[in-house]
């Protein structure tokens, strides 16, 4: 199956896990397996006996079958560990249950609370520790844990519409040789790291890997400590659209000897930084502590286009590492406190910077954030915000919500 088959069948309606135990008790289809705070991993799975604990129907789970979670909160003692894979033409799915609030909260995990200075052995990361391919994981809110969701040497799986925030690291990050992962509609925040005061903690971060075909779509990721979104040290092309970051890198938590670096996108990292093509289209990065797009010493072909920045404490869009070879098309620097920092090898064409004149508050209709944050559609996309960072004079510059 391809991705956007299965991403078709993720959006099919935010109660498709409660379609498919109606379907799986009727026709005899692959399981679905229910699980609710208040059943028993002795009992059967099924609606009316459901189990207890998402670790049971994890590991019960084989390709093809779905987990249905009743709403509530599931309070890990131990993480919770994927480690089976499902198939292209048989994934696996784990999701909530008609559209009910499912909490899965990782404070009573032991490394949730790492000391200062301490490491998180790689077994622990994660409220969701994933270690497979073929799932698809929707509608499921997951905090408090040391990272969110943890997936390392995953391949083809869907995460959609996750709320991951408040935890002790990143709220979703994906590494290790991991291709073909679409995270869609992710809503990532206040997510913080005391352990490295505040060093490492992103909201997304597809980092210290490679892997082709990884698509962000239709994020927000705001108020985390450290970056937004972070490609440090990935080797291989990411793509990105429809996706914001704003608040990022102010230490709202007081830590001693700060260490938050505060870009809405850094698209690389490394000492040296490999040279990836990243993609980044119609997104917008606002109001972060320190860049707005940065490519942070990637000296590859990165491709912005459409993309809008506003009131960033550093550059709007800082792409002028030496030798870089990044491509700046028809993007929107607003107040920045430097719109853009292009090297000879950058070309830059179209931008608000390159047409020249003076671009404040009073050069685009809004620059009120708030219909853009405000609650999603129905079906997990971003709401519409028709005003938000749009030039009045009509120019054909940055990102269109």
């Amino acid at each position: 199956m391809r991705n956007t088959a299965i991403w078709s069948a993720v959006v099919a309606g935010a109660a498709a896990a409660s379609v498919l135990v109606l379907a799986g008790e009727a026709s005899g289809a692959p399981r679905t397996l229910v699980v609710a705070t208040d059943g028993s991993d002795a009992a059967a799975g099924t609606l009316a006996q459901p189990l207890r604990t998402l670790q049971k129907a994890v590991d019960l789970a084989v390709p093809g079958d779905s987990i249905a979670v009743r709403g509530g909160t599931y309070a890990l003692t131990d993480n919770l560990t994927i480690t089976t894979s499902g198939t292209a033409d048989r994934p696996i799915s784990l999701g909530a249950y008609q559209g009910e609030r499912v909490v899965v909260d990782g404070e009573r995990l032991p490394a949730s609370h790492t000391p200062v200075g301490g490491s998180i052995a790689r077994a622990e990361r994660g409220a969701i520790h994933q270690e497979a391919s073929y799932w698809r994981i929707s509608d499921l809110e997951i905090v408090n844990g040391p990272y969110g969701v943890y997936c390392d040497g995953c391949n083809s799986n869907v995460f959609a519409r996750l709320r991951t925030h408040d935890n002790y690291e990143s709220g979703f990050q994906l590494q290790g040789a991991s291709s073909d992962n679409q995270i869609l509609n992710l809503d990532s925040y206040a997510n913080r790291d005391p352990r490295k005061n505040g060093e490492s903690a992103d909201g997304l971060a597809i980092k210290e890997g490679s892997g082709t075909g990884n698509v962000v779509r239709g994020a927000r990721l705001w108020n985390n400590v450290d970056d937004g979104f972070d490609a440090w040290k990935f080797t291989s092309p990411i793509t990105i659209e429809n996706t914001v970051a704003y608040g990022n890198g102010f230490n709202r938590w007081n830590f001693p000897d700060f260490a938050g670096d505060g870009n809405g996108f850094k698209l690389g990292g490394g000492s040296p930084a490999p040279a990836v093509g990243h993609s980044v289209r119609n997104s917008a990065a606002f109001k972060n502590a320190a860049h707005g797009f940065t490519d942070n010493g990637n000296p590859g072909t990165l491709t912005l286009t459409r993309d809008s920045t506003w009131a960033n404490a550093g550059t709007g869009f800082d792409a002028d590492v030496t030798g870089g070879k990044a491509t700046l098309t028809a993007n929107l620097s607003v107040a920045d406190t430097r719109a853009a920092a292009v090297g000879p090898g950058t070309v830059s064409g179209g931008n608000s910077w390159n047409l020249g004149g003076t671009w404040n508050a009073s050069s685009v209709l809004s620059t009120d954030p708030a219909p853009l944050t405000g609650a999603r559609a129905t079906d997990g996309s971003l709401p519409a915000a028709p005003s938000f960072l749009v030039p009045r004079n009509g120019a054909g510059v940055g990102a269109r919500f």
